[in-house]
C-alpha cells in the first residue's frame, strides 16, 4: 500500500497542484490508514480492502475520541486516495462508496467588531519598518479577505497600485484577483517607500517577496501569524484567536454591509457557495434593514 500512496501523494502534487501542506495532510491521514490496516489484517493486500474495513476503521477513530473534523478529512483523504486507484484500474470497486462522515457541528466563524478592527489597526509602532510592515500586513489582510499563507506569497509585481489590486495565487494554485481599499493602499505604499526599503538585506538585494522579515528575507506564514497573535492580544481577551479572524471579519462585515453571497465568494477565492454561505450569520435587524428597503411593498405606513 505504501507504494501507491507515495504515487498518489506526486500525482496530487504535481497534476493537481496541491500545496505542501495539502500533500503532508495526505500523507499523515494515509499512513495512519495503512497502519491501522497492516495491524488488523496483516495479510490483506490493497485490492482487498473493502467497506467492512473502513467502517471499522471509523469506529476506531470514534473510540479513541478524534474530533469529528478530523475524522471528515481523513474520510475525505481516504476518499481521494481509493478514487485515484479506481481511476488507475487498480481497484474494480471503490471501498468508499456507502461510508459517510460524521456529521459536523457546525461552528460560526468568529469575527472582530468595528471597534476592535480599528484598535488593531492603529495598534503597530508606526515609528520603524517593522511598524510599517505590520500596519500594512493588518490592513491588506482586513481589506481583501486573503489567507496569511496568500499574504506570504505575494510578490512585487503582483501589486497594481494604479488600479489597486492584488493577483493572489490561493489553494491548489488558482490566481484571483483582490482589491485594496484606500486605507489598504495607503498603508501598503508607506511601507514599500519607507519600511521595505530599510529591510531588504544586501545579501538579498532581489529579494521579490512583498513582506520581508528584519533580516531582509521572505517574511513565512508562521512569523506572520506569531505577529498576528500578537496584535490580537491587545484587542481582545479571549485566548487562541486564529489569523483567519481578519479574513472572517472581511467577509462579515461586508455581507452586513449589503455586499452580495456571490461576490464575497470570488474574493475569498471560494470554489462552492456552500463553503460562503456560512457568513450569513447577520443580525435580524440588518435582515429586516434590507428587506424594507428592497421589497417595493415592504414600506411601513408613518
Amino acid at each position: 500500500m505504501q507504494e501507491e500512496i507515495d504515487r498518489f501523494l506526486s500525482y496530487i502534487q504535481a497534476v493537481r497542484n496541491a500545496s505542501l501542506h495539502t500533500v503532508r495532510a495526505y500523507a499523515s491521514d494515509l499512513e495512519q490508514f495503512a497502519a491501522f490496516v497492516k495491524l488488523e489484517e496483516p495479510d490483506i493486500n490493497l485490492a482487498q480492502i473493502d467497506s467492512r474495513i473502513l467502517r471499522r476503521y471509523l469506529a476506531r477513530l470514534q473510540k479513541q475520541g478524534a474530533q469529528k473534523s478530523s475524522i471528515a478529512r481523513k474520510m475525505a483523504s481516504l476518499r481521494a486516495f481509493f478514487k485515484y486507484l479506481v481511476k488507475k484500474g487498480l481497484l474494480n470497486l471503490d471501498p468508499m462508496l456507502g461510508i459517510t462522515s460524521p456529521r459536523q457541528d457546525k461552528k460560526l466563524p468568529k469575527f472582530l467588531r468595528g471597534e476592535q478592527i480599528d484598535a488593531l489597526l492603529t495598534a503597530p509602532d508606526a515609528a520603524d519598518p517593522l511598524g510599517l510592515r505590520d500596519a500594512a500586513i493588518l490592513e491588506v489582510l482586513y481589506a481583501t479577505g486573503t489567507r496569511v499563507s496568500e499574504l506570504a506569497g505575494m510578490n512585487l509585481n503582483h501589486i497594481d497600485m494604479l488600479s489597486a489590486e492584488i493577483k493572489v495565487l490561493g489553494k491548489g494554485s488558482k490566481e484571483r484577483i483582490v482589491l485594496l481599499g484606500r486605507a489598504a493602499k495607503e498603508a501598503l505604499a508607506i511601507y514599500l517607500s519607507n519600511g521595505r526599503a530599510k529591510l531588504i538585506s544586501q545579501k538579498k538585494p532581489q529579494e521579490d517577496a512583498v513582506f520581508l522579515n528584519k533580516n531582509g528575507g521572505r517574511l513565512t506564514d508562521r512569523s506572520i501569524r506569531r505577529l498576528l497573535n500578537k496584535y490580537f492580544a491587545t484587542v481582545s481577551e479571549e485566548i487562541n484567536i486564529s489569523p483567519h479572524v481578519l479574513r472572517h471579519s472581511f467577509a462579515t462585515h461586508m455581507l452586513e454591509r449589503g455586499a452580495d453571497l456571490r461576490s464575497i465568494q470570488e474574493l475569498l477565492g471560494h470554489s462552492s457557495i456552500s463553503t460562503t454561505q456560512i457568513y450569513t450569520h447577520v443580525s435580524r435587524e440588518r435582515l429586516k434593514e434590507v428587506y424594507e428597503n428592497a421589497h417595493p411593498r415592504a414600506l411601513r405606513e408613518e
